[in-house]
C-alpha cells in the first residue's frame, strides 16, 4: 500500500501475477485484469462477439456468471427458447440473444449448434457447476462442447471464477483435459481483494483495445494491492498443497455422507477438487431440473441444525461448500459430529 494503490499504467506485480496464472492456465496466453468476476465474464463475452461478429450466446440453466444483464436469464422450454429476464430491472431486449440449455445435456447442445451455430458467438459454461450445489460436468459433455464450437466457429468460454485453483492441476480445464478459447477467473487470484481476469489465445486477445476494436478498460483493474495479495496466495497454493486439499476433501465428503446417512438415507455428497455439494435426495443431480423440492426443504433444516451446533454452512441449497488449508482435523471432526445428529 505504501508503494501506491492505483496507477494509470500497468505495474510490475500485474505482470508477475499474469505470468503466475499463465503457468497454471496454459490456455491463457494473454491475460487482462478486471475488478471482479462479473466484469471478467462481461468482457469475455463482448470479446467473443467482437471476434466472431455474432450476437447470440449459449449458457446453461443454473449456471451463474455474474450479474451482467445478458446472463441473468431463467431457463426456457424447448431447445431454441430464448431467455426471459431473471431479475427486475433486466429488459427483455437485454437477454434476447441469450439461449439457455440444460446442463450436461449433449443432445440439446448438439441440436442447438446444428440449428443456430452460424449465429452463436460463444458457449459459456462452468466446467464444474457450483451455483446449483455442486454438479460436475460429464467429461464427454465438455469435450462435445469443445468439438462443436470449433466446428461451428463459436468460442468456448470456461467460467473458472469458482473452480480456478481448486484443483491440483490449477483449474478444471486442466483436470478434464479440455482447452477453452477464453477463461474467466476471480476471487482466489486476488487473495480476497477485488479482482477478476480473463484470458485466451493471442489471436483472440489481440482484438482488445488498443490493439483491436473491442473496448475494455477499468481504472482500478489490476490494482497493486490485489496483485500483491494474489501473488502471495498463489505462491502458497503449490501443486502439493492443492493435491493435499483435494485428497482431504474427498475423504471428508465420504465421511460427511456416512454421517448424514445415519438418519438421512436419501443423501448424496459430491466432491470435485476442494469443493463439496450436499443433496438430500436419493441420487445426486446432473442438472438443475433434477434438483428436487424435497432437497431444498431438508437443506434449510440442515442449515439451521448446523448453525445451532456452531457450524455455518452455506444458507442456500444452491451454494457450494469449500475446503480450506486453514481447516484443521479438529474442525472437520466438529462438522462431522454435528452432521451425525441431523435428523431431517
Amino acid at each position: 500500500a505504501r508503494r501506491g494503490t492505483s496507477f494509470g499504467a500497468a505495474t510490475l506485480p500485474e505482470v508477475d501475477l499474469a505470468e503466475a496464472i499463465r503457468k497454471r492456465f496454459p490456455a491463457c496466453e494473454r491475460l487482462r485484469f478486471t475488478s471482479s468476476g462479473t466484469e471478467a465474464v462481461m468482457s469475455a463475452i463482448r470479446l467473443a462477439r467482437g471476434f466472431t461478429g455474432r450476437d447470440m450466446i449459449i449458457k446453461f440453466t443454473g449456471g451463474y456468471h455474474g450479474h451482467a444483464d445478458a446472463l441473468l436469464v431463467r431457463a426456457g422450454s424447448g431447445v431454441l427458447t430464448l431467455g426471459v429476464p431473471g431479475s427486475a430491472g433486466v429488459t427483455s431486449s437485454a437477454v434476447k440473444d441469450t439461449v439457455t440449455l440444460p446442463y450436461n445435456d449433449e443432445t440439446a447442445l448438439r441440436k442447438t449448434l446444428e440449428q443456430a451455430g452460424s449465429k452463436i458467438a460463444c458457449v459459456i459454461i462452468e466446467p464444474v457447476a457450483a451455483n446449483m450445489g455442486l454438479i460436475p460436468a460429464r467429461p464427454s459433455f465438455l469435450k462435445l462442447a469443445r468439438r462443436l464450437t470449433r466446428e461451428r466457429g463459436a468460442l468456448l468460454i470456461f467460467d473458472e471464477v469458482v473452480t480456478g485453483f481448486r484443483f491440483p492441476e490449477g483449474g478444471a480445464q486442466q483436470h478434464f483435459g479440455v482447452r477453452p478459447d477464453l477463461t474467466t477467473l476471480g476471487k482466489v487470484i486476488g487473495g480476497g481483494l477485488p479482482v477478476g481476469a480473463f484470458g485466451g489465445t493471442k489471436a483472440i486477445m489481440r482484438h482488445l483495445a488498443p490493439d483491436g476494436p473491442v473496448y475494455q478498460a477499468g481504472t482500478l483493474s489490476g490494482n497493486p494491492l490485489s496483485m500483491a495479495a494474489g501473488l502471495t496466495v498463489l505462491s502458497r497454493l503449490t501443486h502439493a498443497r492443492l493435491q493435499q486439499l483435494s485428497d482431504t476433501t474427498k475423504v471428508f465428503a465420504d465421511g460427511l455422507q456416512s454421517a448424514l446417512r445415519l438418519h438421512n438415507p436419501d443423501c448424496a455428497v459430491v466432491s470435485a477438487g476442494s469443493m463439496l455439494g450436499i443433496y438430500f435426495q436419493p441420487k445426486a443431480p446432473t442438472n438443475f431440473d433434477e434438483i428436487t423440492p424435497g432437497h431444498i426443504k431438508r437443506y434449510r433444516s440442515f442449515f439451521r441444525h448446523m448453525l445451532r451446533h456452531g457450524v455455518y454452512v452455506p444458507p442456500s441449497a444452491y451454494e457450494t461448500l469449500f475446503m480450506s488449508l486453514s481447516h484443521t482435523a479438529r474442525d472437520l471432526r466438529r462438522v462431522l459430529g454435528a452432521a451425525k445428529r441431523f435428523n431431517g
